[in-house]
């Protein structure tokens, strides 16, 4: 238990193959017995912990993220540009999701059980677009934050969050405190879900390859590689692109700027974390000013997500292939959408993006209990896929900054450069 979570996790994934083979052998394929059940418990009261922390995870991360940004000139010039930014950024991240997914297919064929039967007409298709829009609000927030209505959720939690930098200073004060605070404390729950994860892993890998066999991480292998090769067009292609024609300067220097903050993601898998790392590497080496990066990375690591949003976005299509069943251009709309929104939602923190991609299916009408066994698998080689993640994320961020910079006429960019 000393090691570091993604060791546990390492480990835990080796012996809940072992073991579930074990049960293969034994019992031919249909594992029974109450040591069985117990194992696959831990699985199932993961799976449950990581949805209990959904809804206030939400909630309190896009409101209090919306409200920091109320101050002063944080509602004008300044904040247009950077969130034009984060859409532009976030939505071709989705965009390459949903390419790299439909290309290599990764989950047509795949031998892995779900914990319900899975029904297709049970999927919703909406009609337009314009009904998407209208379906986000809700006509009662409670209710919708009862029922798991996501796209509700995340709408009103963005109103919330505006209304609140419109009020007086002392109740904007007032809770605008409150709601950090709260956010505080649910990111510090889910850590300690997360910190489960080991015994969950364990429980859901014995139960998938008691079942499935081990040819099933021939599926992971490549749903890994697809996940990967997204990440690397987002990351050696479309966020250079984007640096290039907002700075007019070689991407090179920014990568060799962002080298230390980069690693800092790599190793700890949390945006929050590398947070002081990124500020520093962008105001003392790419030489942004304070008052540009105290703005866009803060506001960035909660809501420019651009790593998590491809990775729900090509996870959903992934379940939906392992389930059978092929998503029209309105169903994969509707994820685009969720997943733009709900990347907003992602905490900053190790395997946020398994508890959000739970949102995005929600949305496009999967249960929790078809796609629980799925993403409880596909939990088993997110280490390494998080740690991508989280660095396209601050690198993002750090793009961004300097965009933004350019656009404000800062003139001393990477001094070291002059």
């Amino acid at each position: 238990m000393k090691l570091q979570l993604h060791w546990q996790i390492l480990i835990a994934m080796v012996v809940g193959v072992i073991v579930g083979v074990v049960f293969q052998i034994v019992y031919d394929g249909e594992p029974t017995g109450w040591l069985f059940g117990a194992i696959v418990s831990l699985g199932t009261i993961f799976i449950h912990l990581l949805r209990m922390v959904i809804v206030p995870l939400i909630f309190s991360s896009i409101v209090s993220g919306v409200a920091s940004v109320g101050e002063g000139k944080r509602i004008g010039r300044l904040g247009a540009k950077t969130f034009a930014y984060y859409f532009i950024s976030s939505l071709l991240a989705i965009l390459i999701g949903i390419v790299v997914t439909n290309a290599f297919k990764p989950g047509v064929g795949a031998n892995i059980p779900v914990g319900e039967e899975f029904d297709p007409s049970t999927l919703s298709t909406p009609r337009s677009a314009g009904q998407i829009l209208i379906d986000m609000i809700p006509l009662n927030p409670i209710e919708a934050m009862s029922s798991g209505h996501m796209l509700g959720i995340i709408f009103f939690s963005i109103f919330l969050g505006f209304a609140i930098t419109r009020i007086g200073d002392k109740s904007r004060g007032t809770l605008q405190g409150f709601f950090e605070a709260f956010f505080e404390a649910m990111m510090k729950i889910t850590q300690v879900v997360i910190s489960f994860a080991p015994f969950g892993v364990f429980g859901l890998i014995v139960a998938t390859v008691a079942s499935a066999g081990i040819g099933l991480f021939i599926t992971l292998g490549l749903y890994m590689i697809t996940i990967l090769t997204g990440f690397l067009i987002h990351l050696f292609v479309v966020l250079p692109l984007l640096f290039y024609f907002g700075t007019g300067i070689n991407p090179v220097y920014h990568f060799r700027a962002m080298s230390s903050a980069m690693v800092t993601a790599f190793s700890t898998c949390s945006s929050n974390a590398t947070l002081p790392v990124t500020m520093s590497d962008v105001e003392n080496k790419a030489g942004v000013s304070n008052t540009i990066s105290s703005f866009v990375l803060p506001m960035g690591a909660t809501v420019n997500m651009n790593g998590t949003a491809l990775y729900e976005c090509a996870g959903v299509i992934f379940i939906s292939q392992v389930l059978g069943m092929q998503l029209d251009v309105s169903q994969q709309f509707l994820i685009v959408l969720t997943a733009l929104l709900s990347a907003v939602g992602a905490a900053g923190i190790p395997a946020a993006g398994v508890v959000v991609i739970f949102i995005v299916t929600q949305a496009i009408g999967f249960t929790d209990a078809q796609v629980g066994l799925i993403i409880g698998t596909m939990l088993a080689v997110d280490r390494p896929i998080d740690m991508f993640r989280t660095m396209i994320n601050i690198f993002s961020d750090s793009v961004g900054a300097v965009i933004v910079a350019k656009s404000e006429g800062e003139t001393n960019l990477y001094p070291a450069l002059t």
